[in-house]
């Protein structure tokens, strides 16, 4: 039994629909009425499931999971029912299979009576006529079955001729006030010519680019979006989806607009706006909720306050046939007419999830867009991959992003804690001092030594304005040559050497200037002199001084030749007479790591200060010991009955770890001997010595003894060496002196021995029987440095092992 009048109540009728663009009329069979009638729920409401309560005295049915609603407006069929509901719009197609059913085909319904029928006569723009029979209540569209549209080629507007080829599927546009021609690239090419293939994780808009997704599903009544965004500019369309391509039907859009996230929708009866209380960050990653059920809406920036708002007028549903656009508008226009701004978003998009739906940003089939025009990949959303620790800052490429250590940190997200002894930088560190002021006003003296493993990078710079302009003075490497660069305040002076520096070895570079006369001077080369142009004298510099390089080169003088930092170790600087403490005095810092050299040992002990000259150094005491409580260089070996024994239970735990990675500093005469013993006491060894002039690593795994002989290199020639060895299960790996890697060579059984738990250092108690006749005697030389697993380093002066006849190296 259908409704009562009284339940029907009076009717608002449309009279003109424009349908969308679609392939077939039958893609509408599926579409569902909205029904409204006039009254309440509580009173007598015909509705056979679920009655929702609407502004305006209205009230509408709807159905549960698994039912549709009749076009009746009241009544439910199930979804997988045989039977076929009786639907008006079934009627239509089945008297007008022959309409040409196009793009903004419209049809007039006019309302009259048949023996108390109400009945509606369709008349389309093309002439063909047809009749229906409906309720008297509101009839909307509120989904169609169509795909979205996805214009063919990118909406790119000149107004001039482009000139550039950009590929199959690309377009040329003029853009920016200079009026470059660039090409905006199909989705997954890139280059300036469209030449490249790209694969977009992130994507990054320009502005005058879009993705475009089919058409939403399901979303007609309510939609919950997420999405994280990092914008550029303050204005931008950055999703847009409705019922035309020209804005005259449903729509919702959400959008930036003087920095504000706007969300504007239409059910068909009037704009809705809600509108954030916060601005959005540029440059930084904002998450941004959004949820719409029928004319209500909120909005939440970065978690702050939901926001909310009502769209306008009596319907709630909105009919979704076009695509959804990420980024920019695609090919819809209109767009003045209904929103603030028509531009596309300039900045990034890295999550997209819209009803619990996570959208894959490529291309299909490999991600779910349909088309897309001039996205880029989003370099910043590289460091979302890049979890840097102990407040480690991301830094991107065009290619990667790398983690900037704060000092004392290091690795590849700053996970690894230095002991910093003599700083190395690696082409993105920089130490940073407080600037000279006046204290160069009128005179320097400048000494800085230093071991360079490129030709280029930028030194030291110090300078009077954080844009790069006014005075400055720098001391940098070009192609290997030496530079001291200049700038008064009328013009710079450059003093070159006049020869190259060797990579790979120390040198001194010292510089003098005294008002306009600079003078250079490098290693026992010739010095050179330069007067800087104009009649200023004196050169002031409030700005930071930096070492190794700067955060950013906007900083740094156009005039400083060099644009990138310094790879090498910097082990003394001398300012006007005063060594600088080059750690100790530093305010901050990035990516600075520890050169190798023996006072990364730490051979002068806890009470006492190394002092690197060169290869070597020297032990400065501490107030209050005398020298002969200073310890002045790391443990020696004589080869017999001599070693260092640690049995701790930290140094326990770490020789059990697998993989096992030991590097450690040596300086031997003898062409045989034990260098190192472990025995964890679980029955296992690791050895590390020299055998006949060939450094072996020894160990046993499974009942196999593992050999790998590193023989092409000379360590017994009483030089310092550095070695690497790793056991990693049955792989063994040396590594000498940063050359080839050797892996494992060879497989023994192996030999009976006497157990010697612990680490042994330079020789073992009784060496040929706690090696099984592998070792006769111990080194006979020094250890200055042994690290295990990258991080725990063994305490080898002023340490808590036992020791026998162990002595003091003589450097």
């Amino acid at each position: 039994m259908g409704p009562s009048n009284d339940a029907m109540g009076s009717l608002a009728i449309i009279l003109i629909l424009v349908v969308s663009t679609s392939a077939q009329l039958e893609d509408i069979v599926q579409n569902q009425f909205e029904a409204a009638f006039q009254g309440r729920c509580n009173h007598g409401s015909p509705c056979m499931q679920l009655c929702y309560d609407l502004h305006d005295g209205m009230y509408e049915c709807g159905c549960k999971a698994g039912f549709l609603l009749h076009d009746d407006g009241y009544s439910c069929y199930e979804m997988n029912s045989t039977a076929t509901p009786p639907d008006s719009y079934n009627m239509i197609l089945n008297n007008m299979e022959d309409v040409l059913y196009q793009k903004d085909a419209e049809f007039d319904a006019e309302l009259s009576y048949e023996n108390g029928t109400e009945l509606y006569k369709l008349v389309f723009n093309n002439g063909t006529e047809g009749t229906t029979q409906g309720p008297r209540l509101e009839q909307k569209w509120t989904e169609a079955t169509a795909e979205g549209r996805i214009p063919a080629t990118a909406p790119i507007s000149t107004e001039r001729p482009c000139p550039l080829d950009c590929g199959p599927g690309g377009g040329c546009t003029i853009r920016g006030s200079d009026l470059e021609p660039i090409c905006l690239c199909p989705l997954g090419r890139g280059g300036d010519r469209c030449e490249k293939e790209m694969e977009i994780r992130s994507p990054r808009f320009t502005g005058s680019s879009w993705l475009a997704f089919p058409a939403l599903r399901g979303a007609y009544k309510h939609v919950q979006v997420t999405l994280e965004l990092r914008p550029e500019a303050y204005d931008g369309i950055f999703f847009l989806t409705g019922e035309r391509d020209d804005m005259a039907g449903d729509f919702m859009a959400l959008l930036l607009h003087q920095g504000f996230v706007e969300f504007r929708f239409d059910c068909g009866s009037g704009v809705g706006v809600v509108r954030s209380e916060e601005t959005v960050l540029l440059n930084q990653w904002n998450h941004i909720t959004l949820y719409r059920h029928r004319w209500d809406a909120w909005v939440q920036l970065n978690g702050g306050k939901h926001v909310q708002g009502r769209s306008k007028g009596l319907f709630s549903r909105i009919t979704f046939r076009e695509p959804l656009f990420i980024g920019g508008a695609g090919n819809t226009t209109g767009l003045s007419e209904k929103l603030p701004v028509s531009g596309g978003l300039k900045g990034c998009i890295r999550h997209l999830e819209v009803n619990d739906h996570l959208y894959k940003f490529a291309l299909d089939p490999h991600g779910e867009a349909s088309k897309g025009y001039g996205i880029e990949e989003c370099t910043a959303d590289r460091c979302s991959r890049v979890p840097c620790q102990h407040g480690g800052k991301c830094l991107t490429s065009e290619e990667s992003a790398v983690c900037l250590c704060p000092l004392g940190f290091s690795g590849d997200l700053c996970e690894i804690r230095v002991d910093l002894q003599v700083p190395s930088f690696n082409g993105s560190s920089h130490l940073r001092y407080k600037g000279l002021g006046e204290d160069a006003l009128t005179w320097l003296d400048l000494e800085i030594t230093l071991k360079p493993t490129a030709a280029d990078g930028l030194l030291l710079y110090d300078g009077h304005r954080a844009d790069g302009y006014g005075d400055f003075m720098a001391v940098y490497l070009v192609e290997g040559f030496v530079e001291f660069a200049y700038d008064l305040g009328t013009g710079a002076g450059l003093a070159r050497s006049q020869h190259r520096i060797s990579l790979g070895e120390w040198h001194q570079i010292r510089v003098s200037r005294t008002g306009r006369l600079a003078i250079l001077e490098v290693d026992n080369q010739l010095p050179v002199e330069v007067m800087s142009p104009g009649a200023f004298t004196q050169l002031s510099l409030p700005q930071n001084l930096y070492l190794g390089g700067v955060p950013n080169f906007s900083a740094v003088s156009p005039k400083v030749r060099a644009r990138s930092a310094f790879v090498g170790c910097i082990q003394k600087v001398v300012m006007n007479g005063r060594q600088v403490p080059i750690l100790a005095e530093a305010l901050g810092g990035a990516n600075v790591d520890n050169c190798p050299h023996p006072c990364v040992a730490r051979p002068c002990g806890d009470d006492g200060e190394c002092i690197p000259e060169l290869d070597y150094f020297t032990c400065k005491c501490r107030p209050g010991y005398r020298d002969q409580l200073c310890s002045r260089g790391p443990p020696s070996f004589g080869g017999v009955d001599s070693y260092l024994h640690f049995n701790d239970p930290s140094t326990l735990t770490t020789l059990v770890s697998d993989p096992l990675d030991i590097n450690v500093r040596f300086k031997v005469s003898s062409s045989d001997g034990l260098l190192l013993w472990m025995d964890s006491g679980s029955g296992d060894f690791l050895s590390l010595g020299l055998e006949r002039g060939a450094l072996v690593l020894r160990y046993t795994v499974r009942a196999e003894e593992i050999v790998v002989v590193h023989n092409s290199s000379t360590v017994h020639d009483n030089l310092w060496h550095r070695v690497r060895a790793v056991r990693n299960g049955g792989s063994g790996v040396l590594e000498v002196d940063n050359g080839p890697t050797l892996t494992r060579q060879s497989v023994d059984v192996p030999q009976p021995r006497a157990a010697q738990e612990g680490l042994f250092v330079g020789g073992i108690p009784d060496v040929g029987l706690s090696t099984g006749g592998r070792y006769g005697e111990g080194i006979r030389g020094c250890v200055a440095d042994l690290v295990l697993n990258t991080d725990y380093r063994l305490q080898l002066v002023g340490h808590e092992a036992a020791s026998r006849n162990v002595g003091e190296c003589d450097l």
